[in-house]
């Protein structure tokens, strides 16, 4: 039995000409301005709750830290206060994420904005709270194709 010629392999056709690699490309939409004045509204919400929540959490736990006239909000507990904390902490990240515009931020602001939608006209409380927040959705959902 002969090896020669038997298991003889053809080599790939040589390729002459490849196209460039695929890179990521660093052009990204403007930002717009209606997203970025929501963003910072939302972080502005976000840090006063934060503090809110952190000013009495210091007071409850150490009551000579921080005086009871510091207090933005008084009537909570440690629990109320800890929510508030959280609450504040994921603002904030969801304005910092909107405002690098990531998709998933627009979607979350969508999803609150809608649910408060909803809220309000289930309540019978259609008022310019509820045209404020509606055009707010329409805007946030015109605005998508900037987010990546």
């Amino acid at each position: 039995m002969s090896t020669t010629g038997a298991h003889h392999r053809a080599s790939p056709p040589a390729v002459e000409h490849l196209p460039p690699a695929w890179e990521p490309t660093t052009i990204r939409p403007p930002l717009p301005i209606g997203v970025a004045i929501l963003s910072v509204l939302i972080a502005i919400v976000g840090v006063l709750l934060l503090l809110a929540g952190s000013l009495f959490l210091l007071h409850y736990y150490a009551a000579t830290a921080v005086p009871s006239e510091l207090l933005i909000v008084r009537s909570l507990d440690a629990i109320g206060a800890a929510v508030l904390v959280l609450f504040g902490a994921v603002l904030l990240s969801v304005a910092t994420a909107l405002f690098r515009q990531e998709a998933w931020a627009l979607w979350t602001t969508i999803v609150v904005v809608f649910l408060a939608l909803a809220y309000l006209f289930f309540t019978a409380s259609i008022s310019v709270i509820f045209l404020i927040f509606l055009l707010l959705f329409v805007y946030l959902i015109t605005v998508r194709h900037h987010f990546y």
